[in-house]
């Protein structure tokens, strides 16, 4: 697993290590207070293999490990939004640390849609596998470090950004790398249009904000290695998807593309376990859990 941190640049600025999980091209992070050494770990890889239906958790184990040798304090076990491509690791994170988890209240509307999807009435509850459901404008603490909360749809209809001190944002499916472009937003719930409006916030943020992202596919362009952070002068001035300026011809990029992309390998399990923080359905009689896959709905 690659790994690289990001300096704090002073007492309100986060230390930001990133883990890339080739398998997903999923990038994980520890955001730390370099004051207090309280931590939080963000969009946490829960691993999978898809052919053989086994999860595993030496992802999650890496970020805990890094955690114990840099001496730091788990405060929070985070996530921007119910991923399609990775299982989440917040439920086996909770119990090793026993920090609260939290992701966006809009998680409450994607598990309607989900639940009729997989035809599982009453079967995911936010409220019971998530300590905070935040809420645009909701703030909470990293140590010393301030946390503000954005509501930022369009990849899903209830993703949101982490803003966590003075020049870190934490903004999931929304940009790639700028020599890349952006995320999908054909998912249930997803739209082009609102995601454009979320990349507009986005870049409202102070130029010299660092944008780390949810994902990277290397090899790509000319980098072999995996990157996941740029500034927000950076994504302005050099992501391909924005140099049109409107709304319409963002569409028309986004959705062009979206329209060749197939589902993610592992959506169909991934959605079933995110949607209660990362647990695998409920054990049945004879104690091993099973995944139920629609058929022809996709």
């Amino acid at each position: 697993m690659f790994k690289r941190t990001s300096p704090s640049s002073g007492p309100t600025s986060a230390e930001v290590t990133g883990f890339h999980d080739p398998a997903t091209g999923s990038i994980q992070y520890v955001a730390a207070d370099p004051n207090t050494r309280k931590c939080a770990l963000i969009d946490t890889v829960l691993d999978f293999d898809p052919e053989a239906g086994r999860a595993r958790t030496d992802s999650a184990q890496a970020a805990l490990d890094f955690v114990a040798e840099h001496g730091l304090i788990v405060e929070w076990v985070l996530d921007t939004h119910p991923h399609a491509d990775h299982l989440m690791a917040s439920h086996w994170l909770t119990q090793q640390t026993g920090a609260p988890n939290g992701i966006g209240e809009k998680t409450r509307e994607i598990a309607l849609l989900w639940n009729d999807y997989y035809h599982l009435p009453n079967t995911f509850d936010p409220d019971r596998d998530f300590d905070r459901l935040f809420a645009e404008g909701d703030s909470f603490k990293i140590g010393d470090l301030d946390v503000k909360v954005m509501l930022s749809p369009g990849h899903t209809l209830g993703s949101i950004t982490y803003v966590v001190g003075s020049d870190a944002a934490f903004v999931h499916d929304t940009f790639m790398q700028p020599d890349v472009g952006t995320s999908r937003a054909d998912f249930p719930g997803g739209s082009s249009s609102e995601l454009y409006d979320s990349l507009q916030r986005l870049l409202s943020l102070p130029d010299d904000t660092r944008l780390f992202i949810g994902h990277d596919y290397p090899p790509v362009n000319d980098r072999q290695e995996p990157a996941w952070e740029a500034t927000v002068k950076e994504q302005r001035d050099t992501n391909p998807h924005l140099q049109d300026g409107t709304r319409d011809g963002y569409r028309q990029i986004r959705d062009t593309r979206d329209a060749k992309l197939a589902l993610p390998d592992r959506i169909l399990f991934a959605l079933q376990c995110n949607l209660r923080a990362g647990r695998l359905p409920e054990p049945e009689a004879d104690g091993h859990s099973y995944f139920k896959i629609p058929a022809n709905r996709f």
